[in-house]
């Protein structure tokens, strides 16, 4: 659907009309979405994108049925029937359709059908009307360009309603959480507009010799299974033994199924497909390794619904790793720390053990992590399960070890992975085996917060930094945002981590943040206790906390050198204490840049609102440490700060201030100082590369 650009998808209903989402039109005509009027359609076409180049065709508008909003956000009608100026092509072909019900398995296609386009979701919740779908946090989701396209039930080949948007939900349950709800008009809700409007003529079922659209990836995978089972035999005895893993029973004639029938049995059996080129691998072993098995394997990648392990592979696995969850709870997790640092673990694999009751749920969900790094030939690369597996096998008694890695091996054979990589990844696991374990020295949280955050919820991201300077991210299970105590509480907990595996103690807490984030009281907020029964206590009292900010010191191309030139200097300086004979913007920078371009620390007095712009000249000048406190109200609070001892030793000021929050915690009328610090190390900190990756209909517009 187009005027320029695609604005959304459609169906075909015959070979002279579409149907989409009048929101749609109205968009794709620069139009107020959930504009009610009936367009005129000027300029506007459908675009089918078929064998050979797109085909446009001008459309007029036959049947309008505007949006009705409702209270909840979601809207009532919203459809729009459009006469093509000339047939549709050959190629396209009407839709046959059937009711939406809960609990079916649908995939939506994005405006160009390409095979690569598509996202499946389910249909949970039916409500006046229209339905909600959820869509699992793999693969792709649903987004702009898919509203007005059909639904596709996966097992019926037909369509059972039209996406209408992503649902962005108001209130406690924001769109945040809610990343991959859209909701979608049943045929049920459609027939019925249609039939208020007029348009019975429309809703006559096809007849039933008329051929069903084949989804793309099935006439993949069926020409494929042509390919290496086109023979009646072999596909007998290869349909037999799946047969046999998977607990059906096979014809007593000995009939082989067809190929199609094949493929169905795909779409309806997660571990068929794996299965299936367990038993080709195994026959083609010693003879040159087919295309076509490869192929086949990618087309049950991109499915989104074959796993990874076939039924027998599964099974084995599952005995070895419930063995060694009895015996070791805490190294399948450290293994896969390790083994997966940058990818977000399953829950299961979050906490130091690993319990017998969260292997199998772990195992499916390290089915669906995504291979490792594209290798140069093009070939498969080591799956993140196969990674995680050899690194288990390192730190395992011997005949565990020899297990696992024949079993490794064996996967890795089935799926066309070459066995250098596979070996690369083995002297990796060996190599981490025989190293000492590395201590964490420090958390770093980064602390944000967008336009939509509810007032008192930040985005939190976390990194495990180590003696070498590596930073080691701390996968979260929700995006946020996040209450101020649930943050204190996930900056503990991966401090008590840390702590767990080297047993070395880690008190050091970073916090990035930007301009205004400078002014959170975040050394206050609630952190827990890991002893339930025992009271919380404040971020700042159990970790040396202390802010750094990025947005201010990355500006300033000099900043290292400064920063470098102040620390050098750390013991013959004098902290440049800033009063109200110095409280001057510009004389503070005149100060920084001449007499005191040596200084390490700078302790700001004074009432709060002079605070931020002094700050942030001291950050943007290098200085690494500053000091203020965020209660004072006026210069004579000054010495409300000389418990932290101010021209104290340097190095030994972050426990000052952790010691007096603790002070502050147990006797907040005494001690009416409220200390924040920045404290910017030496050495840099190497953060990965931090793209922010969202959904894409997230805050976007309907289309």
């Amino acid at each position: 659907m187009a005027v320029g650009h695609e604005a959304g998808a459609a169906v075909l209903l015959s070979q002279r009309q579409v149907l989409t989402c009048a929101h749609v039109v109205n968009d794709a005509l620069g139009i107020d979405p959930l504009a009610v009027d009936r367009p005129l359609a000027d300029g506007l076409d459908v675009v089918f994108h078929t064998d050979g180049a797109p085909r446009r065709t001008v459309v007029s508008v036959t049947v309008w049925v505007p949006p009705r909003r409702r209270p909840s956000g979601v809207w009532h009608g919203d459809l729009c029937l459009l006469e093509l100026s000339q047939p549709a092509p050959e190629q396209a072909r009407p839709i046959v359709w059937v009711d939406m019900a809960e609990g079916q398995a649908v995939r939506a296609w994005g405006p160009d059908g390409k095979a690569g386009g598509f996202a499946d979701t389910e249909v949970k919740l039916a409500d006046e009307g229209i339905y909600y779908l959820d869509g699992a946090l793999s693969g792709a989701a649903i987004a702009p360009g898919f509203s007005g396209g059909p639904l596709w039930s996966r097992h019926d080949q037909a369509v059972v309603g039209l996406v209408v948007a992503h649902r962005d939900t108001p209130g406690a349950l924001t769109g945040q959480q809610v990343v991959r709800r859209s909701w979608a008009l049943p045929w049920q809700t459609i027939r019925a507009e249609l039939q208020t409007a007029g348009a019975v003529d429309l809703l006559e079922p096809r007849p039933a010799g008329e051929p069903v659209p084949e989804d793309p990836l099935r006439e993949t995978l069926v020409h494929e299974l042509w390919e290496l089972l086109g023979d009646p035999a072999t596909r007998t005895d290869h349909a037999r033994r799946l047969a046999g893993q998977l607990g059906y029973g096979t014809p007593v004639d000995g009939s082989a199924p067809s190929v199609e029938e094949m493929a169905d049995l795909f779409s309806t059996s997660e571990r068929a497909l794996a299965t299936l080129t367990e038993s080709l691998a195994s026959a083609h072993r010693g003879s040159r390794r087919p295309q076509a098995l490869d192929r086949l394997l990618a087309v049950g990648r991109l499915s989104g619904t074959a796993r990874l392990l076939s039924v027998g592979e599964q099974r084995s696995l599952v005995h070895r790793v419930r063995q060694i969850a009895a015996s070791d709870p805490a190294l399948i997790p450290r293994a896969a720390r390790e083994a997966l640092r940058y990818t977000p673990l399953p829950a299961a694999l979050r906490g130091s053990g690993l319990t017998l009751e969260g292997v199998e749920l772990a195992l499916v969900e390290l089915e669906a992590l995504p291979d490792g790094d594209l290798l140069p030939d093009g070939g498969p690369s080591v799956p993140a399960l196969l990674k995680l597996v050899e690194f288990t096998a390192a730190e395992t008694n011997v005949a565990c070890r020899e297990d696992l890695q024949t079993w490794s091996k064996r996967v890795a054979l089935r799926l066309g992975v070459h066995e250098a990589a596979l070996a690369q990844r083995r002297a990796d696991a060996v190599a981490w085996a025989a190293r000492q374990p590395v201590t964490v020295t420090r958390v770093v949280a980064q602390i944000s917060t967008l336009a939509s955050d509810p007032p008192g919820f930040h985005r939190c991201r976390l990194w495990q930094v180590r003696t070498d300077g590596t930073p080691v991210p701390v996968f979260l299970e929700e995006p946020g945002p996040f209450a101020t105590d649930r943050i204190g509480r996930l900056i503990r907990e991966a401090a008590e981590r840390a702590e767990a595996e080297s047993g070395q103690e880690v008190r050091d807490v970073e916090v990035l943040v930007d301009r205004e984030g400078l002014l959170l009281p975040i050394d206050e907020w609630d952190a827990g206790n890991a002893i339930e029964w025992l009271p919380g206590e404040p971020l700042g009292v159990g970790y040396r906390v202390a802010l750094r900010c990025p947005e201010i010191t990355e500006h300033n191309p000099k900043h290292a050198h400064m920063l470098r030139a102040r620390w050098s200097d750390v013991d013959m300086t004098e902290p440049l204490v800033v009063d109200e004979k110095t409280a001057d913007a510009k004389q503070l920078y005149s100060r920084l840049r001449t007499s005191h371009e040596r200084a390490s620390q700078v302790v700001l007095h004074g009432p709060v609102s002079i605070h931020k712009t002094l700050l942030e000249i001291c950050l943007a000048c290098g200085v690494p440490a500053v000091l203020w406190d965020r209660a004072a109200s006026s210069y004579t609070d000054a010495h409300h700060l000389d418990e932290v001892a101010p021209h104290g030793p340097l190095f030994r000021l972050p426990e000052r201030v952790r010691t007096f929050r603790g002070k502050i915690w147990s006797d907040p009328e005494l001690h009416r100082a409220r200390p924040s610090l920045v404290w910017e190390p030496e050495e840099p900190l190497l953060l990965p590369s931090q793209h922010r990756l969202t959904d894409p209909a997230e805050g976007a517009r309907p289309r």
